[in-house]
């Protein structure tokens, strides 16, 4: 896997502004609940092997958002994030596959101080110059991961049967990077 030749290499950075880092979840058994972290780092290191490359993110966790003032008051709290005690969720890769024309990226999460290894189904969008001179890439991935393997164990159990959150959160992530300079 080589890259095109108007590609460069090096380390590119998130655009964070241009990026999103949403989740969903299954509420009551009924309905989704989406969201979204508004504050994250993050570095691609372009190789010329793509196979190469790495990308590391961290992420604010106080920075949730699920459109609900209490909610997300909770979900920063003890039960769920305890953003207090873990400031930050990471990731690390450690490997890159293509898959016809996507690519799986593993690497290891970190949620609430546990670390455990992921798979994201990921697409490469593509290059391009935008009107003020800046080359970005785009890359779309996604995974569902389990909560619990994450110590993230909050529940309650509803009168008719079933829990209040779902186990498995679906994580999509919609990223733009920039360039290095030339």
């Amino acid at each position: 896997m080589t890259l095109p030749a108007d590609v460069t290499t090096g380390t590119w950075t998130l655009d964070n502004a241009h990026s999103e880092i949403a989740f969903t979840v299954r509420h009551a058994g009924i309905s989704k609940v989406r969201g979204q972290f508004k504050d994250a780092v993050a570095t691609l290191d372009l190789a010329d092997n793509v196979a190469d490359s790495k990308i590391s993110a961290t992420i604010q966790t106080a920075s949730f958002d699920s459109g609900d003032v209490n909610r997300d008051g909770h979900v920063r709290g003890e039960d769920f994030f305890d953003v207090e005690a873990f400031p930050e969720i990471s990731f690390v890769s450690n490997g890159l596959v293509a898959k016809g024309n996507s690519y799986e990226l593993t690497g290891d999460l970190t949620i609430k101080g546990v670390t455990r290894p992921v798979a994201l189904e990921t697409e490469f969008n593509g290059v391009a110059v935008d009107p003020f001179g800046m080359t970005r890439a785009g890359v779309s991935a996604e995974t569902t991961i389990s909560r619990k393997d994450f110590g993230l164990t909050w529940n309650a159990v509803l009168e008719a049967g079933g829990v209040l959150v779902s186990d498995k959160v679906a994580v999509n992530l919609e990223l733009a990077f920039i360039a290095p300079a030339a």
